[in-house]
């Protein structure tokens, strides 16, 4: 029994050191700071990829602490490894939200990583911030999406390389032939998908479809693409793999023949061997970090003197850093970082962004983005050879066909859940 009560009062004294202290902060102008959740992978094949995306969330971070952080309170991160794990990114999530208090959450890379943090912030009512261009077919209530979806990249792209790319002799008259080489994961199948249905209203016909798994080999698949002589090639080969297939695609001899657009790479994953094997295809991107804009030119400084003059800045890394400002000016409208408040004042946001202008679809909860396609140099930077005229609608649901009718399709898709 007495022990019980010594354990009481040692609890009602630590209770009260606690208070102590949080109102020594208080009337001594130290304030606690405002956590917010980082969900990249630092290790595991993801690793490369993410974490300049890290970085441009740390970079951002500090440039709005440096000028007061939000009413005074300093902003701090707490980076988590995901691991190139979907499964445990989404349980770290849980942690952040259940255990740090975070604010708000920002991460992820695949659409699998995002599907299974999901669940998680809807059932606590949280908010995640996604940086990547993904495949659409998706709203929710509690993510912003900082990327494209496929009306606002890949669509216009196409129509692009239909007009731009390896188009027949006037004299041959005959359709233009278009090579998919992708993925065999959800990204490649619904862009593939929504191409096929571009291509035949344009009257050009599809001369091979692959998907590969990760890791494949690429040799085969470039032997096909020989075989088959199309007019193009679209690429949506994710990740890693694209520096095997440009590899692959020069070992046989047409790399300098065959154009072709690629919608999975970026300045990044390019080794100086890729990007010589690459040299002259084309991107599609919202963001390059060629961009001339005096904004992008300030921000890539920026990005250097905090990371070395050799960091590379990609589109993934980019619209991290303007999630991150979006989050911040919210929050800053709002008064606080109060997750309630930033829920509703996050929706008509618009700032001025390295990319261009970036404002939030309230209904969609994706923003307007400009379109760009860039043509590789041997450096690995791309020259931009296209932009759209303005910033671009997002449609997540294409509206030639209705959400349900989507969901259906999606269904049929080898591997693709609905």
């Amino acid at each position: 029994m007495l022990t019980r009560h010594k354990f009481s009062v040692s609890l009602v004294l630590l209770t009260f050191l606690l208070i102590a202290f949080l109102i020594w902060q208080y009337h001594s102008g130290t304030k606690p700071s405002i956590r917010v959740g980082v969900l990249h992978s630092l290790s595991g094949p993801m690793a490369s990829s993410e974490k300049p995306m890290v970085d441009a969330i740390q970079l951002a971070i500090e440039e709005a602490n440096v000028a007061g952080g939000i009413k005074g309170q300093k902003i701090e991160a707490i980076v988590v490894d995901c691991g190139s794990d979907a499964a445990y990114c989404a349980e770290q999530a849980e942690r952040l939200i259940t255990q740090e208090y975070v604010h708000a959450l920002f991460g992820c890379w695949t659409s699998v990583c995002r599907g299974a943090v999901r669940p998680v912030v809807e059932k606590h009512d949280h908010l995640l911030f996604y940086a990547l261009r993904y495949e659409g077919m998706e709203q929710s209530p509690n993510i912003i999406y900082g990327g494209a979806v496929p009306n606002q990249l890949v669509m216009p792209a196409v129509h692009w390389a239909l007009e731009n790319l390896g188009k027949p002799a006037e004299s041959e008259k005959r359709k233009m032939r278009v090579y998919l080489a992708g993925s065999d994961y959800i990204f490649s199948r619904v862009l593939n998908m929504l191409i096929k249905d571009l291509l035949a209203a344009q009257g050009a016909s599809v001369a091979g479809e692959r998907y590969l798994h990760m890791g494949s080999a690429m040799d085969e698949l470039a032997a096909d693409i020989a075989r088959k002589q199309p007019d193009i090639v679209l690429n949506t080969i994710g990740g890693t793999d694209n520096a095997a297939f440009f590899r692959a695609l020069r070992k046989s001899g047409i790399a300098g023949k065959i154009p072709v657009l690629s919608f999975g790479v970026t300045e990044v994953a390019l080794t100086p061997e890729d990007a010589a094997a690459m040299a002259g295809h084309y991107a599609a991107r919202n963001y390059f970090q060629t961009i001339r804009s005096s904004e992008n030119q300030a921000f890539v400084e920026r990005f250097r003197e905090r990371f070395g003059q050799n960091a590379v800045i990609d589109s993934p890394a980019e619209a991290s850093y303007v999630n991150m400002r979006m989050w911040i000016q919210a929050a800053l409208e709002a008064g606080s970082a109060d997750l309630g408040k930033v829920q509703r004042t996050i929706l008509r946001q618009s700032l001025s962004a390295p990319e261009g202008i970036v404002s939030l679809d309230p209904v969609t909860r994706h923003v307007w983005k400009i379109a760009r396609i860039g043509k590789a140099r041997e450096d690995g930077q791309f020259d931009v050879v296209w932009e759209s005229a303005q910033p671009l609608e997002p449609a997540p649901f294409p509206t030639y066909r209705s959400s349900e009718e989507w969901v259906r399709l999606l269904g049929t898709l080898p591997g693709v859940e609905p």
